[in-house]
């Protein structure tokens, strides 16, 4: 179960071969080399709606869903197998309003096993993997 105590461990951990930290999708040919790379190594978590220093930005759960699964649809082969759990923090916790609301959004990445995720692009399909907080290929992976 995901808990405010939660979050702050993973943004407090920072980015590692488990986690990367997204203030939000921009481009799903991106995203989809994380998602293979995540699936292709230990698995892994999209924390979205927090900056790289760790501050808490929000977003727009439905988009950022949207993106993920286009992402993982319209590039990944196989596609992984991906789940979200949304969690909403208050900046003012006796003022429990949508201003004060935001939203942020974990897309938990299944380890894939045996069978590798592929992004397809250009004709061509590639395996990531992850090494510390980096999404390598696999070229530069071995």
């Amino acid at each position: 179960m995901v808990d405010e105590d939660f979050i702050k461990k993973l943004i407090k951990d920072r980015e590692n071969l488990t986690l990367d930290l997204k203030l939000k999708i921009t481009s799903k040919r991106k995203i989809a080399k994380t998602i293979s790379a995540f699936a292709n190594t230990e698995g892994g978590i999209i924390l979205i709606g927090v900056s790289d220093k760790g501050n808490l930005v929000g977003i727009d759960i439905e988009e950022e869903k949207y993106m993920i699964n286009s992402a993982n649809e319209e590039y990944c082969v196989p596609q992984a197998q991906i789940s979200f759990e949304e969690f909403t923090v208050w900046i003012d916790k006796k003022n429990q309003t949508d201003e004060n609301e935001i939203n942020l959004l974990l897309a938990i990445i299944k380890k894939s096993k045996p069978i590798k995720i592929f992004v397809k692009e250009n004709g061509k399909t590639q395996a990531y993997f992850r090494k510390k907080d980096q999404t390598l290929s696999e070229s530069n992976y071995l």
